[in-house]
């Protein structure tokens, strides 16, 4: 019974597991990003995150830490050279997993790992949206101030009415025209009569 025990054994021995850990690692370093199970990426994120925070401070001690944990020279010197001045600012959470779905092998849930700073086209993305979104206020927009410090007078509005708006208030000056002209024409025809009355009196 696995009671309280946090490791997952991934199958494997403690020798073969931390050995295939420590090459995923050090491939991890050196492409940025790699494509694997989620449970193993899961197990990845883990091992590799405290040699990156170590990584900040470039001293010896580091170093050797590094390379006792990947055992491979070329990922320690990618990892001090690039990968640590990248990652400097950031409190933590270097690294990203991003599901792609299931093998068709076996159904195992495969997914990619990457190293956040390192995504070029997630960090673009990011930025655009950043620079799009701006405040809407309520208010309309601000005044213009002149030389002076004196707020310039709102400029006319010169929008075009909609073509429903044109069509409704054509309709109703047409329907004015009609009430006058049925008017005009019930005025003259009231004198007719009255006169008409006076006269057989």
């Amino acid at each position: 019974m696995r009671h309280n025990n946090a490791t997952n054994p991934l199958g494997r021995k403690s020798a073969h597991r931390k050995s295939m850990l420590s090459n995923m690692a050090s491939s991890l370093i050196l492409h940025k990003r790699i494509k694997t199970t989620t449970a193993k990426a899961k197990a990845l994120r883990v091992f590799i995150e405290p040699i990156l925070t170590k990584s900040k401070e470039d001293s010896t001690h580091a170093r050797r830490f590094a390379f006792s944990s990947l055992k491979d020279k070329k990922a320690v010197h990618e990892l001090f050279k690039e990968v640590s001045p990248k990652i400097a600012d950031r409190p933590g959470g270097y690294t990203r997993i991003l599901k792609i779905g299931s093998r068709a092998g076996d159904a195992a849930e495969i997914c990619f790992i990457e190293l956040v700073d390192f995504n070029t086209a997630m960090l673009s993305a990011k930025e655009t949206e950043t620079a799009k979104t701006t405040r809407r206020s309520r208010r309309g927009p601000a005044k213009k101030k002149t030389a002076h410090g004196t707020p310039e007078a709102p400029e006319a509005e010169t929008t075009a009415k909609p073509k429903a708006a044109k069509a409704k208030a054509a309709k109703e000056t047409k329907e004015k025209k009609e009430v006058k002209e049925e008017l005009q024409k019930e005025v003259p025809q009231k004198e007719a009569d009255q006169t008409e009355s006076k006269s057989k009196d």
